[in-house]
């Protein structure tokens, strides 16, 4: 088995014991680590962690040199719930589709996909594309109505008693009955899964007066899965249903009948036997008692024969200023709106630095400047050999795959100054390339095209992000009225910061400059550390130079917004 690197983290310690584990399970052959993910409306950033927290192992092990697949289901047969709010070109006439698989459920109007499961796994498909997620993709569809898990429908039927019996222990405490008797179906709150985690939520067979029953049918003249079957003969398979819907009656031979699938909670201990399933996490609400994945567990032991997967639980991921996100809501953001606005890396990162069970956010605000300075950090960390061990694997696993680098942006300047000067040129590229240029004059940007595609996710940033009041107007005349109420010690900090402009003309500069000015105002040397009444002083000389550049107190860091500027324009609202 390959040991631990020096460089150990949570993703190489679970590809220890996954290795280790598939060897003892199914030695010579390939490691398998799955993820399943519901088409059901947008797959959004939480579900993300659903997929990367298998890839990051799959692809440590795949660097190891060691056999592996990674297999995405995607659970397309799943029956539509409910129709999702805020889908555009979606209103509430696709309630009539509920409890059709959503391969039957028409896309959202203007889509150029067949049907609902494919306009949404299409989207994220692109997405995993760009972050450079290797992996063998399962339509759930495709394998249920080609007849690939026939003998285990019809295996699972047979065993109906035994799987009813383990259903049973679970299910509402304190309530005493037989194995297969009549029983009222579970409460909404039981049958939500975790979207995006394994399949949507479903029941667990409960609620046909015939018995207990861990396959539906879909109806085949409706295509709802609104059926109860009335009866089923084991040796010639012939089973009985009838549709709620449409009132259609239908006896079939299930031998031969590939409309309809197993519940889920039967389904994915299932899945885990076929595809001999090594590793699988889930999120928190599949491992609470009586969960997906607890009760999975003991049918695929019992019933399946077969061994559960490793399974780390994993938190949920949030969006700053948001709330816990489920694509039944409207608005919930998607890998690829932060691809618009993050590079593939930093996205990778996000999900590779922290544990499973640790949950974090994905800044779609202003702390999105705050987390690329944290991300440069560590790059310059890393060019200079000083970062951890553990930082170090994190990185490594963002910016690359086992297949190779990831694409980069070849001059990665500031996420907070390219917003910046996007910000104030309103996105003007000969603006703007004018001030890039000027940011390093001893390394002046050749093209803007050297600062993509980090340019372009700061310039979507902007468009799409940056609050109308956060805005910057440079002003377009100097505020005659303010500057002529200026007192002496104020007209000085201009008069010497106006004096050292030139000399000054990059942002290390201008950095220096500002910050310099209160302090020889004070008789201070450039070097002297800030005491509480220097701070103060340069908070009032800023907030002078933001009045008068921008009109208002605050705005961008001062040596951008004064580059931003230019320094003809700067003197003249200066009153220089």
């Amino acid at each position: 088995m390959a040991q631990t690197t020096p460089e150990t983290d949570w993703v190489s310690r679970f590809a220890d014991e996954v290795i280790a584990e598939a060897e003892r399970r199914a030695p010579g052959k390939p490691v398998v680590c799955a993820s399943g993910l519901s088409p059901s409306g947008p797959v959004h950033l939480g579900n993300l962690r659903e997929v990367m927290t298998p890839h990051l192992v799959a692809d440590e092990i795949r660097r190891r040199g060691v056999p592996v697949e990674h297999i995405i289901s995607w659970d397309d047969y799943d029956r539509f719930r409910k129709v999702p709010a805020g889908i555009e070109g979606v209103d509430e006439s696709w309630a009539e589709h509920i409890g059709k698989p959503l391969t039957s459920v028409p896309p959202p109007a203007g889509s150029p996909h067949p049907n609902w499961a494919e306009h949404f796994r299409r989207r994220m498909e692109e997405s995993l594309a760009a972050l450079g997620v290797e992996y063998r993709g399962i339509s759930q569809t495709a394998m249920y109505t080609s007849g690939a898990y026939r003998e285990q429908i019809l295996f699972a039927m047979r065993e109906r008693l035994r799987i009813d019996a383990v259903l049973d222990q679970y299910r509402t405490k304190g309530k005493t009955r037989t194995p297969g008797a009549q029983r009222k179906p579970m409460e909404e709150a039981e049958l939500a899964a975790v979207e995006g985690s394994g399949a949507a939520g479903e029941d667990d067979g409960s609620g046909s007066g015939a018995g207990y029953f861990p396959y539906r049918p879909y109806c085949t003249a409706c295509e709802r899965d609104t059926t109860a079957i009335t009866r089923y003969d084991d040796e010639t398979t012939e089973l009985s249903y009838t549709c709620a819907s449409c009132g259609q009656a239908e006896t079939v031979r299930l031998s031969e009948f590939d409309h309809g699938k197993l519940v889920w909670k039967v389904d994915w201990p299932m899945r885990w036997a076929y595809e001999g399933v090594i590793f699988e996490p889930s999120g928190v609400d599949h491992q609470s008692p009586g969960s997906s994945y607890v009760v999975g567990g003991q049918l695929v032991r019992e019933v399946f024969g077969a061994r559960q997967p490793i399974g780390p639980m994993y938190a949920f991921v949030g969006i700053t200023g948001m709330a816990k996100m489920s694509s039944s809501r409207g608005g919930v953001p998607t890998p690829a709106d932060a691809l618009e606005i993050m590079e593939p890396a930093l996205l990778r990162w996000l999900y590779a630095r922290r544990k499973p069970n640790q949950s974090f956010k994905v800044a779609f605000d202003q702390e999105i400047q705050r987390l690329y300075d944290e991300w440069d950090a560590l790059r310059r960390k890393v060019g200079e050999g000083r970062a951890l061990p553990g930082d170090l694997a994190a990185w490594r696993r963002a910016v690359s795959t086992a297949a190779g680098e990831l694409p980069a942006t070849p001059r990665p300047l500031p996420y907070r100054t390219l917003t910046s000067v996007l910000d104030i040129t309103t996105g003007d590229e000969e603006q703007t390339l004018r001030i890039l240029r000027e940011l390093d004059p001893e390394h002046p940007l050749g093209s803007l095209d050297e600062a993509r595609p980090r340019l372009d996710c700061a310039a979507h940033w902007v468009a799409t992000q940056l609050p109308a009041e956060s805005r910057t107007r440079v002003r377009e005349e100097p505020d005659k009225e303010l500057l002529s109420a200026l007192d002496e010690r104020q007209r000085e900090a201009l008069r010497l910061l106006l004096e050292g402009l030139e000399s000054h003309w990059s942002v290390e500069g201008l950095t220096e400059l500002v910050y310099g000015v209160p302090k020889r105002q004070a008789g201070l040397a450039p070097e002297a550390r800030p005491t509480p009444e220097l701070k103060a002083a340069q908070r009032e000389f800023f907030a002078l130079l933001y009045r008068l550049l921008v009109g208002r107190d605050t705005g961008p860091r001062l040596p951008t917004l004064l580059m931003a500027v230019g320094a003809g324009r700067t003197r003249a609202l200066l009153g220089g």
